[in-house]
């Protein structure tokens, strides 16, 4: 019976549209409007060289110092960096006008009885320009001092030891893959596609309360116990929300090449574990709510928007916020753990936070359900 009621039910489940299409295909529809949308955000940051002019005239090349200085950090340089601080364009100072009044360039360098600077506006390019220029005359009037001071010294040790500054730091990656912000929309979706199991445990719940459907009075008055049945509605239910986060997953892998590591067990793990939260929280709504369907519906779509925005799905900044201020507020929310739990298989070399994340899911899931077979197990009827 229970074997029957577990396929009966899984049919019925797939042959509801309604629910396929919110659980497949609108989180793949959502999914690739997100990469759209997000695809150069993350080169967006990325830094571009600085276009200045610098006045080609006599004073100029007289300063042998300054025209070295130029070409360790600009599009001269002989080491071909990739991307150096400068891309210079050398000019006259008429052309140079120009260049600036048409924003070709973010400003230009010329010598007129020493170093002159001339911009058009403030910004971040300007200031870079700005602290540029001022760290070399800072350098040269101390290198100026001391000759001034001791004409024995070694003029190249000397320009060498203050060219050559030392860095006592030393930067650390936390882990082989890179920070990326523009991931953790995509864990968020798939956090919200997994809660989105709430519709399919929503409608498990009915299908077995005798005051709700007439399949429902029908359940209540066979044989076989209510427990039963109601296990295996959340396995059927599982299964197909299950299949669903699969697809989902193999979409964002393979076609939109969204990174979540390489961890196959752990990402498996987290899909399954997040789907039978989503489907047991459906379960617990509407056994708890006594309205009617469509107010549950309502009740549902509203807390999983409002955890999938706290998760970082609309603004990823707000898990942050959260973190910072109300952390509880984290723990307690199963979008934002699901979400943790892809970032931390992603970034981090350890698995404490995912285990915790993972463990969380787990508390939750079996408080959702306990407390779904208690509500239900009380339900009596007076006829049917």
């Amino acid at each position: 019976m229970v074997l029957h009621h577990y396929f009966y039910r899984l049919k019925c489940i797939v042959r509801d549209k309604q629910n396929m299409f919110w659980t497949l295909i609108f989180p793949i529809v959502l999914a690739t409007l997100f990469n759209l949308a997000f695809s150069n955000l993350s080169s967006a940051d990325n830094f571009s060289s600085i276009k200045i002019g610098i006045v080609d005239n006599e004073e100029y090349q007289s300063n042998t110092n300054f025209i070295q200085a130029m070409k360790s950090v600009s599009n001269s340089n002989q080491n071909g960096e990739e991307n150096p601080l400068f891309d210079v364009q050398y000019t006259s100072k008429e052309e140079a006008d120009q260049l600036l009044n048409n924003n070709k360039i973010a400003g230009y360098i010329y010598f007129d009885n020493g170093l002159q600077l001339v911009v058009k506006e403030s910004g971040i390019n300007q200031t870079i320009i700005k602290s540029f220029l001022d760290e070399y005359q800072q350098t040269s009037s101390t290198i100026m001092t001391i000759i001034i001071t001791n004409p024995n010294v070694d003029v190249d040790n000397l320009i060498s030891s203050v060219s050559n500054k030392t860095n006592y730091l030393k930067e650390v990656a936390v882990s082989k893959a890179s920070p990326n912000n523009t991931v953790t929309y995509f864990y968020a979706l798939m956090a919200m596609a997994s809660l989105y199991g709430s519709f399919f445990g929503l409608n498990e719940v009915t299908a077995i309360q005798g005051n709700l459907s007439s399949q429902g009075a029908r359940v209540n008055i066979a044989p076989t116990h209510k427990f039963k049945l109601f296990i295996a509605a959340m396995l059927a239910a599982t299964t197909v929300h299950l299949f669903n986060i699969f697809v989902l997953l193999g979409y964002l892998t393979l076609i939109l090449k969204v990174d979540f590591g390489s961890q196959l067990g752990f990402i498996a793990l987290t899909c399954f574990i997040g789907t039978i939260t989503g489907v047991s929280f459906g379960t617990f709504v509407s056994s708890f709510i006594k309205k009617g369907e469509g107010l549950k519906i309502g009740i549902l779509i509203g807390i999983t928007m409002v955890l999938s925005f706290m998760s970082g799905m609309m603004y990823d900044g707000m898990k942050y916020i959260i973190s910072s201020n109300v952390p509880i507020l984290g723990y307690l929310n199963p979008a934002n753990l699901i979400t943790d739990s892809f970032y931390a298989l992603y970034y981090y070399s350890t698995h404490t936070q995912f285990f915790m994340d993972i463990i969380l899911l787990c508390a939750f899931t079996v408080i959702f359900t306990v407390s779904t077979y208690l509500v239900l197990r009380r339900q009596q009827y007076a006829s049917l």
